[in-house]
């Protein structure tokens, strides 16, 4: 498995707000606020992940006080962080969309607490994305000292 490019994602988000964006140009009217809990969810989900990492990259190299780790843990693992990259770069873009859509509407009240949701949700996709991130890279097996020949 080769490691998620971030490039792939920003194309990720950028394709997903662009359509995001084209869709709510009709519908935005009748639909309803965008939810704020996805704020919190998103973020304990990086926290769960980013702190996956440090254990794994901690029972990989063996430090003291852990056990090793079954292979097959890091496999799945390593799955996980890049469906989570991927799908938060999705959703990063539904939320971006939804900014780009009410950015010139903010005077009215439900646009701007639609902006202000949504930004925020994009703000806690983009640590998510961090955070699989950083648990995909804690999940590759360390050099060996032979190897760096």
């Amino acid at each position: 498995m080769k490691p998620s490019s971030p490039g792939v994602l920003v194309g990720v988000v950028v394709v997903a707000a662009v359509a995001t964006w084209a869709l709510l140009q009709q519908a935005y009217s009748v639909l309803p606020t965008v939810p704020w809990s996805a704020i919190p969810t998103t973020l304990l989900l990086a926290v769960g992940e980013g702190y996956t990492g440090w254990l794994t990259r901690a029972r990989i190299q063996r430090r003291p006080d852990t056990k090793p780790i079954d292979p097959l843990a890091v496999a799945r693992l390593a799955a996980l962080a890049k469906a989570t990259a991927y799908t938060g770069a999705a959703f990063a873009g539904v939320f971006a969309g939804f900014v780009l859509r009410v950015i010139n509407l903010l005077d009215l009240p439900k646009p701007r607490q639609d902006a202000i949701i949504a930004g925020g949700s994009f703000l806690s996709c983009v640590i998510l994305i961090c955070a699989a991130l950083i648990l995909e890279y804690c999940c590759r097996v360390p050099r060996r000292p032979e190897d760096e020949d």
